[in-house]
C-alpha cells in the first residue's frame, strides 16, 4: 500500500471524484454530456468517447488535489491513457489525487428491499491488475430500499466478504451500501445500516482499513461513530440522486462526511461547450462541493 495515498485519504481536505459510470450508466452519462446515442455505434465508440469525457475532466485546471483528493475509475479507464501515461498513473503523477476502480460487476434484481451485487468472478483478475496500475483502493456498490434488517445484513455481509478479499491483495476497499433516497423509510434504514457496519468493523484486524460510501444520512452526524472508527480511513457521501445544490447543502450539515459525487460533479457539462465554458463550469462544481466536504 501507498502510504502517501492513505496519508492523503486519511487526512487531506477535499472530497473524491466519481469517474466510474460502467457499461450500464455509459449511455446516460453520455447523454447529459449532450451526446445522444445515435452519435456512436457499438460499445467501443460508446467508451472512447466516455474516456473522451473523463479525460476533458481530469485535464482541466480544476482537477487537482488542492481540491479532489482522489477519483474513482471506471475498469476500462484503469487500462487507457492520458497524455501517455495510464490513468492511475496520471491523477497521482500530475494532478496529486488518489486513484480508486470500481470492481463490481452491478446489482442483482431486488429482493426482500436490497439489491446486493451480482458475483465478481473475475474478482482476483481486477485486484491483481489494479495493482499493478498503481491504484490505492476499489469501490462496489449495493443498494438498500426498504429497512428489512435480515436484508440490510446480507448486504453488509457480503459486502464486508468481498471487502476482506481486497484487504487482502493490500488494497483499500470502499464499502458503498446505499441508502436510495426515495426509500419509504430511509432514516430507519440507516439505523440498522449502522449498527450492521459497526459490528463488522469491530471484527477487522487493527491493521485492516476500510473506507464507506453511504448516502447521506437523514438525521444529520448519523455516521459520527463510523467517521470516528479506527479502521475507518474516510467515510464518503453519494449524491444519491439529489441535484448539485441539495447534496451540498446536505452534507453540509454533517460534520467529516466528505463528497463523493458523480452526477452532481458532472451535471452541467456539455461536449459543446468551449473549453473556457467547460473549466469554468467544473471549477464552479468542483468548489461549491470542496465546500460542503470540508465542515
Amino acid at each position: 500500500m501507498n502510504e502517501k495515498h492513505l496519508e492523503q485519504m486519511k487526512n487531506g481536505k477535499g472530497f473524491i471524484a466519481a469517474l466510474d459510470q460502467s457499461g450500464g450508466s455509459t449511455p446516460k452519462a453520455l447523454a447529459l454530456y449532450g451526446v445522444t446515442e445515435d452519435q456512436y455505434s457499438g460499445e467501443e465508440e460508446m467508451f472512447d468517447l466516455v474516456h473522451d469525457m473523463r479525460t476533458r475532466i481530469i485535464t482541466t485546471p480544476a482537477f487537482d488535489s488542492n481540491q479532489i483528493i482522489g477519483a474513482i475509475l471506471f475498469e476500462q479507464t484503469m487500462d487507457r491513457e492520458i497524455e501517455g501515461l495510464y490513468t492511475a498513473d496520471y491523477l497521482w503523477e500530475k494532478k496529486g489525487v488518489v486513484p480508486f476502480l470500481k470492481v463490481d460487476n452491478g446489482l442483482d434484481a431486488e429482493s426482500d428491499g436490497v439489491q446486493k451485487m451480482k458475483p465478481i468472478g473475475d474478482l482476483e483478475d481486477k485486484l491483481k491488475r489494479a495493482n499493478e496500475r498503481n491504484i490505492f483502493g476499489t469501490k462496489m456498490r449495493s443498494v438498500i430500499k426498504e429497512p428489512n434488517p435480515e436484508s440490510i445484513k446480507a448486504v453488509v455481509d457480503q459486502q464486508f466478504e468481498i471487502g476482506q478479499q481486497i484487504i487482502n491483495a493490500d488494497l483499500v476497499p470502499i464499502i458503498e451500501p446505499e441508502v436510495d433516497i426515495n426509500s419509504t423509510d430511509k432514516e430507519k434504514c440507516e439505523e440498522l445500516l449502522k449498527a450492521e457496519i459497526l459490528k463488522h468493523l469491530d471484527q477487522l484486524g487493527s491493521d485492516d482499513h476500510v473506507m464507506l460510501k453511504l448516502t447521506i444520512p437523514t438525521v444529520a452526524n448519523t455516521y459520527k461513530e463510523l467517521i470516528e472508527h479506527p479502521n475507518v480511513v474516510r467515510v464518503v457521501a453519494l449524491s444519491g440522486g439529489y441535484e448539485i445544490e441539495e447534496a451540498n447543502k446536505k452534507l453540509k450539515e454533517n460534520n467529516g462526511l466528505i463528497a463523493s459525487f458523480s452526477r452532481a460533479l458532472t451535471q452541467d457539462l456539455n461536449v459543446k461547450q468551449s473549453d473556457q465554458e467547460f473549466n469554468d463550469q467544473i471549477g464552479k462544481a468542483v468548489n461549491s462541493i470542496y465546500d460542503a466536504s470540508i465542515t
